[in-house]
């Protein structure tokens, strides 16, 4: 579905918009933003979002705030939006927090973390489970207001030139794996590397690198991975549900009147939902194309998966030990983890281990 039949099917269509129109239009101060993206135009859905944020906040002001979203690398490279965004380079950005682990490693926990929550379980902590209202201070700290802004769903385990039969065959690989997934990995003998988006394809084809992750079919097929490496891993636990956030300068949010506030804050709702049901829609056709191309499909060994959750919560541990905002966020998302799996464990599992076919 294309991004303005679904903008007039969600809700308010171009009449509707229309009617809001004179209201914004009698005194309303005229507002144009730059945004600055993580992700390249070519990846449609994980880029799309941002540009649902901007046509929906324009029919939502009758056009008196326009926000103008630019790819990775057109203001800042892909990896710097934060930057931007606290230096007021640009007023907004469309991220993924844990590329900024390095500021603060409690960043993770805004998109994913190694066996934590689906994208599901992840919007019920951060609309109704104080998700957000825990990391607004932390983010206000670095001059940001963030907003829920998509999810990919359960990502893939990634691309690897070599079959993964077993813990040993990690040791020394070096792999594009951002964030916490990487840290996970290193204990695991992986040497992690971190790459944006259009970086990945050229690295994996020089031999820089021997494996990496990224998203899922649809976008993985788009970057071109399986010409280079054929065994594609799944599932995804280093990122069971990682969210993707909308980044707002506080003072420019300060800035802007109530509506307007108002505005972005339901553009971004839409957009959050958006991307997840997009990349559930292209996910499936994408996964058949790539194994009739030749991609050989392969579940991690269990062994992998075991050593893998049990260095993640080791970690995890180590980090409340030694950082008290980290340790806060954390035992607030385990407890909710915890709740959260007895009851997705009873009605979802139950359903889906009766219903979904073997692969």
């Amino acid at each position: 579905m294309k991004r303005r039949e679904f903008l007039k099917k969600a809700g308010i269509g171009v009449a509707a918009s229309a009617a809001f129109g004179p209201v914004f239009a009698q005194g309303s101060p005229t507002v144009r933003w730059r945004l600055a993206s993580s992700f390249p135009k070519s990846l449609d859905t994980i880029y799309g979002a941002a540009e649902v944020l901007a046509e929906r906040v324009s029919a939502l002001t009758g056009g008196r705030f326009q926000i103008r979203p630019y790819q990775a690398g057109e203001i800042v490279p892909g990896l710097q939006v934060m930057d931007a965004v606290q230096q007021g380079t640009v007023e907004a950005g469309h991220t993924a927090s844990y590329y900024y682990v390095g500021k603060a490693q409690v960043f993770a926990y805004d998109t994913a973390v190694p066996f934590g929550l689906t994208a599901r379980q992840q919007n019920a902590w951060m609309y109704h489970g104080g998700g957000i209202e825990l990391f607004r201070p932390i983010f206000a700290d670095f001059g940001i207001i963030q907003f829920p802004g998509g999810n990919t769903g359960v990502q893939m385990g990634g691309w690897f030139r070599k079959e993964i039969k077993s813990l040993s065959d990690l040791k020394g690989l070096k792999m594009r794996i951002p964030g916490p997934g990487g840290q996970v990995m290193s204990r695991l003998g992986v040497v992690p590397q971190v790459l944006a988006g259009g970086d990945i394809y050229p690295a994996l084809e020089r031999g820089t690198i021997d494996a990496t992750e990224w998203v899922g079919p649809y976008d993985d097929e788009k970057l071109g991975f399986y010409k280079v490496a054929k065994f594609y891993y799944y599932p995804g636990w280093h990122e069971p549900g990682p969210m993707l956030s909308f980044y707002v300068n506080l003072q420019e949010w300060r800035k802007l009147p109530k509506e307007y506030q108002q505005a972005f804050e339901v553009a971004a709702a839409e957009a959050n939902l958006w991307m997840l049901a997009k990349y559930d829609r292209v996910n499936a056709p994408a996964l058949q194309r790539l194994v009739k191309a030749g991609v050989r499909l392969r579940k991690w060994p269990a062994e992998v998966m075991k050593a893998a959750q049990k260095a993640a919560f080791e970690w995890y541990e180590e980090e409340a030990a030694k950082d008290a905002t980290y340790k806060k966020v954390y035992t607030a998302w385990k407890a909710f983890r915890e709740e959260s799996y007895r009851w997705f464990g009873v009605a979802e599992l139950g359903y889906e281990q009766f219903a979904f076919p073997a692969v």
